[in-house]
């Protein structure tokens, strides 16, 4: 059998704040609604916003980290799984679907209270631990005091 890839790679914007339930096995359970744009140019040259809302699945460890850090309109880069899932409605009896990501990653974006990074997956098999300094990515946890180097701030980036 050939090799195939089930891989989704997002960054967007938390629609509203994670909601964090826990199953009767005590296993930790985060959804989250995040949003990503696309802007484009219509046919008479004017420029449109089009917004994809997705549903992200973070199970245990992740879960917990989401549920502590992630707030509405924060920013995150999510890397994961689709998986879709089939259910029986009680009151119509009608099979239903949901396709959503199962997060495997996260990374915390920009600034704000709590920034930081973590990640994990179901399973916990993988890991690359809770990270302050999200991968690399936040010039200024951690950047080695020059003589004469000037910090960078969120104050300093234009968006």
């Amino acid at each position: 059998m050939a090799k195939s890839v089930n891989k989704v790679i997002l960054i967007g914007n938390l629609g509203k704040d994670p909601e964090l339930r826990y199953t009767p096995q005590g296993t930790a359970i985060a959804t989250l609604a995040l949003a990503t744009n696309e802007r484009y140019k219509d046919k008479e040259g004017n420029w449109q916003d089009r917004t994809e809302w997705h549903r992200v699945v973070a199970w245990q460890r992740l879960a917990e980290i989401a549920g502590e850090y992630l707030k509405k309109g924060r920013s995150v880069y999510i890397e994961g799984r689709l998986q879709t899932r089939s259910w029986e409605d009680k009151n119509t009896h009608e099979k239903k679907y949901a396709t959503e990501i199962v997060a495997q990653d996260l990374v915390l974006l920009g600034g704000g209270q709590g920034a930081g990074g973590g990640s994990g997956e179901e399973g916990g098999s993988r890991s690359r631990g809770a990270n302050a300094n999200a991968g690399g990515m936040n010039q200024s946890a951690g950047a080695p005091d020059y003589e004469g180097a000037t910090q960078i701030t969120d104050d300093d980036i234009p968006f």
